[in-house]
């Protein structure tokens, strides 16, 4: 698995949602947040996939979830989850107050069928 240069335990996330999908006024699933840069992206779940394309952009391999409560991690080069890690900056995820998928008021009523499986 990728060492702990894929890792700047210092850097704050980027915002509260997919950097992406807000400047295109788009919406996601659950949010990833890089653990080398701190951009966060929408999952693979979400139409936009914001999250691994920052991985094939970058390079930066490994992304922790955003979401409340959840702490994983994923390697994208190792392709496998990740046990553990050094504490990243905090927030460490989106307001709870922030619903998923969201963001409140972009998320179209038949998103269900529009997630990637």
């Amino acid at each position: 698995m990728t060492g702990n240069t894929a890792f700047d335990p210092t850097v704050p996330p980027s915002g509260t949602g997919c950097v992406e999908c807000e400047a295109t006024q788009g919406w996601w699933f659950h949010l990833r947040r890089c653990a080398l840069c701190g951009h966060v992206g929408c999952c693979d779940s979400s139409q936009g996939q914001h999250a691994t394309a920052h991985y094939k952009a970058t390079g930066h391999p490994v992304v922790q979830s955003f979401e409340p409560g959840e702490d994983w991690l994923w390697d994208y080069a190792a392709d496998d989850v990740r046990e553990s890690g050094p504490r990243l900056a905090e927030p460490t995820s989106h307001p709870v107050s922030q619903p998923v998928p969201g963001p409140a008021g972009r998320v179209p009523a038949d998103w269900v069928s529009l997630l990637h499986r």
